[in-house]
């Protein structure tokens, strides 16, 4: 009775507070590296809403796990803004660097919102000379959206490629990291 009570709480809290997530790609580097294990929170956007600079869990759109998958036509010149309307059921990990209502644009791989560059970014890797490191037509997010980069700029598939998510398909905020041993910590 006590090894499945347990088990059972062990499961509640996995479900509903606090998940662990493995890294599975080199898309946040060097904040996060590939088999790193971080703790998400569930339950903190059921409280507030998401902030720009949170390292978050969420479902992409349909088609991102395979490639660059946009919802709609748009110029190269232009980061994708509207994604495929199914969601996938694989999990990512990036950063939230735009949200409902701002404008966007990319500049060497640094996110240009509201028409300001944030160009203080040291836990990002540089960007290159990418087709998307430069995405000088601005974007809007819509209501509800989230967009989200990778640190790793050059080596991330994200927003850029398949648009900003909808806020429901967010899973949680990464918040503490606990594996290797040497780099356990709160970000």
């Amino acid at each position: 009775m006590i090894v499945a009570l347990a088990l059972g709480l062990a499961l509640a809290i996995q479900a509903w507070l606090v998940k662990p997530y493995q890294i599975p790609s080199q898309s946040m580097e060097p904040t996060l590296d590939v088999g790193q294990r971080v703790l998400v929170n569930r339950f903190l956007y059921r409280l507030s809403d998401p902030s720009i600079g949170d390292i978050i869990v969420f479902h992409p759109p349909a088609g991102a796990e395979e490639g660059a998958q946009c919802g709609v036509a748009h110029p190269a010149q232009e980061a994708c803004p509207q994604p495929t309307e199914g969601k996938s059921s694989e999990n990512f990990i990036k950063r939230i660097v735009a949200g409902p209502g701002d404008t966007l644009s990319v500049r060497d791989g640094h996110p240009v919102v509201n028409g300001v560059e944030k160009t203080d970014e040291p836990y990002t890797n540089p960007c290159g000379n990418g087709s998307v490191c430069n995405l000088p037509k601005p974007i809007r997010i819509p209501p509800d959206h989230y967009f989200m980069m990778g640190d790793n700029r050059g080596q991330s598939d994200d927003s850029r490629f398949w648009g900003p998510i909808p806020r429901d398909w967010i899973i949680g905020k990464a918040f503490a990291t606990y594996w290797p041993p040497k780099r356990i910590g709160i970000f």
